[in-house]
């Protein structure tokens, strides 16, 4: 009879109405999913796409060609900026007054003599000769050749003279300029001048900075997490510390930047604008999510691997050392890159430490003044040069490039490491 009851009632009607609401509202949280997905995907695509638009021309630089004639006098004079200009002379036919040779020296980079200068001490044997040189082109004219300047406004509303712009159409008709690949972004620290800055020094300097971060937090972290996670007893003092670990892990990054200065800088005076204080801070920023990150993985390995380690005789270090982490290294691993990766994209802490600073050479060690690539981006996009734009856009795909080499450097040991049970 109960039986009977039952089937009648997931038979009836409002059994159905209810069934298919719910079928309903399920199909309704499905498609709410997948639009959720599709606009962030959306917002992903225009984002990298906007960097992508506006840093892409920034790997390309305007170079030109002369036929210099390298005298042994103006070299042993070091007048390289004069052997250049007359050979550019020679290129613009229209060059022949004061006012217009002055428009023409803009054509070239600030940086072009000390290029002749390093390829005459490179090989003196060329000296007293007639060589053909590329060299780099201002930022405007470069600017110019990328479609940046407009030809079709009036004189005064663009950056460019009709002087110079002649003086570009007479080199271009030559085939005496023409872009190339831009070496520089990529072999030089930062200039004032937007053709001769580089991104060398930053990456040099980030990668100090991770040095320092990587070797103080990476095994504390991993031996705070064994500790609080196989050996410390389970007491008020234990969970006062794993609140605190949780909530460090929530503190605003500046926060870490504000205690660095007071700390590294202030009290035992260590050199400002160093990768040595950057990796301390950035050390303290990173060791919470490395705790954390251990010990979820660490918690992740079943009672059953301890218990039977336990069983044939090994010793409760034995047992973490030699089955306990194992086992758990990828998502150790996992976590401790992600934190390395967070380090490497943090801007804030490192301008509290004076990282902010105009650092041209590239850094030797970890006590020499130096940037890193967030900052470097920062301090770019602060700049009014068109030419700068560019770079930073450029600076921000080679640090999501850094990034995402870095997960995927996780995903890797992840898959290589991973153990099943």
């Amino acid at each position: 009879m109960s039986v009977a009851v039952s089937k009648s009632r997931y038979q009836s009607e409002e059994f159905a109405a209810r069934l298919r609401r719910r079928y309903a509202a399920e199909r309704r949280f499905r498609i709410a999913g997948m639009v959720a997905v599709g606009i962030a995907s959306l917002m992903l695509v225009v984002l990298l796409g906007s960097i992508v638009s506006k840093g892409y021309t920034a790997f390309w630089q305007a170079q030109i060609r002369l036929e210099v004639t390298l005298d042994k006098q103006q070299v042993e004079e070091r007048n390289y900026t004069a052997i250049l200009r007359q050979a550019l002379y020679a290129q613009v036919p229209t060059a022949t007054d004061r006012a217009t040779r002055r428009s023409v020296n803009d054509l070239l980079s600030s940086g072009a003599p000390y290029e002749l200068e390093a390829m005459v001490n490179a090989n003196p044997s060329i000296v007293g000769t007639t060589q053909t040189v590329w060299v780099r082109a201002d930022d405007e004219i470069d600017q110019f050749m990328k479609g940046f300047i407009r030809r079709d406004v009036p004189e005064s509303e663009r950056r460019l003279n009709d002087v110079k712009i002649a003086a570009i159409d007479a080199l271009v008709a030559k085939g005496s300029i023409q872009s190339s690949f831009n070496t520089t972004l990529f072999t030089a620290g930062d200039s004032r001048e937007p053709e001769q800055a580089g991104i060398l020094g930053a990456v040099v300097g980030s990668a100090l900075t991770l040095v320092v971060t990587m070797l103080l937090s990476v095994p504390i972290g991993i031996a705070a997490a064994v500790y609080l996670e196989e050996f410390a007893p389970k007491n008020r003092w234990t969970d006062m510390i794993e609140v605190n670990i949780n909530n460090l892990a929530a503190v605003p990054s500046i926060i870490f930047g504000l205690l660095g200065l007071a700390v590294f800088l202030g009290f035992f005076g260590l050199p400002r604008s160093a990768p040595l204080v950057g990796g301390l801070v950035m050390a303290l920023m990173t060791l919470p999510v490395i705790i954390i990150a251990s010990r979820v993985a660490l918690k992740a390995v079943p009672p059953s691997i301890r218990e039977a380690a336990l069983g044939v005789g090994a010793s409760p270090l034995q047992t973490v050392t030699h089955h306990v982490l194992p086992l758990a290294l990828p998502g150790i691993l996992t976590g401790t890159i992600i934190g390395m990766a967070r380090a490497l994209g943090e801007t804030a802490p490192l301008l509290m430490i004076g990282m902010v600073a105009f650092i041209v050479d590239v850094p030797g060690g970890l006590t020499d003044s130096a940037t890193a690539i967030p900052v470097q981006i920062y301090m770019w996009a602060d700049s009014p040069e068109r030419a700068f734009t560019e770079r930073t856009s450029a600076a921000i795909l080679i640090l999501l490039a850094f990034l995402i080499l870095m997960n995927g450097l996780a995903v890797f040991l992840r898959k290589k490491f991973e153990r099943r049970w």
